[in-house]
């Protein structure tokens, strides 16, 4: 499995406390079958993104944990002006593993009404958007044919692997299972935290993916569709989205008494 969204990196973020932490982090994700992890460290207003100390925190890590899981550089990059800005300069210190895909994360209590433009100015300079745990996001809980919106339009979708197993209340777990129903889910991710709130680990999500959806769709989510990813290739075939369920429009009476 790979998991394109962790926060192992010590001491940047409010991942990983300490180096050991982080470490252990690593080991515990290596253990559940994680064979690469993408550190994302945050970028946004409260915690700074920068690319040299990300990228030697990095290759002490590596060598402190050995060969498995490998560890690559990634951004949870947050969707504000300053950050779009910064996306012209240079996007590849942020996108996954110097690729095209790039994490995106909306604030936690507000969607800006002109986010189709801001989508299309990511796309206009090269890049591929995936959103980040929208499944956990109050605004598209409270609207979520958003989501199908913006699939529609060519972002990708990762949802939290413990947003899935129920881990972040029912909302975020109804949502998980009704996206993953309408095809709307690309990636299962740890956006792993720590040891014990927040751990790495994606198995048991892949067995209940695997158990609901088939093998094929859980190794599309956990291993096809990250592996592209990673590797800067073009995206696979995926399933068409499904639109939102309706439901079933009730009889009035005059049309129950005609049968």
């Amino acid at each position: 499995m790979i998991d394109i969204h962790c926060h192992p990196l010590p001491g940047v973020d409010d991942g990983a406390i300490s180096f050991d932490v982080a470490v252990a982090m690593c080991k515990m994700a290596g253990k559940d079958g994680t064979t690469c992890l993408v550190a994302t460290p945050h970028c946004n207003y409260k915690y700074a993104f920068d690319p040299k100390t990300n990228r030697a925190k990095l290759q002490e890590l590596q060598a402190a944990v050995g060969e498995t899981p490998k560890l690559l550089l990634g951004c949870d990059f947050h969707l504000s002006y300053d950050n779009i800005q910064k996306l012209t300069a240079d996007g590849s210190n942020f996108t996954i593993n110097h690729s095209s895909y790039l994490l995106v994360e909306f604030g936690e209590h507000f969607v800006p009404e002109q986010m189709d433009n801001v989508f299309y100015e990511i796309e206009v300079a090269g890049f591929i958007p995936i959103l980040t745990h929208p499944e956990r996001n109050p605004t598209i809980q409270a609207k979520p044919e958003l989501l199908f919106h913006w699939a529609t339009r060519g972002c990708l979708v990762q949802v939290t692997a413990k947003s899935y197993l129920g881990g972040f209340g029912s909302k975020a777990q109804a949502l998980s299972e009704e996206w993953l129903d309408r095809n709307l889910i690309h990636f299962f991710a740890s956006d792993a935290h720590d040891l014990v709130r927040r751990p790495p680990g994606l198995s048991a999500c892949y067995e209940k993916v695997a158990a609901a959806k088939g093998k094929e769709t859980a190794d599309l989510l956990f291993e096809k569709n990250p592996s592209a990813v990673v590797n800067g290739e073009p995206f696979p075939p995926a399933p068409q989205p499904l639109g939102p369920r309706r439901a079933p429009k009730k009889k009035s009476w005059f049309s129950f008494l005609r049968g």
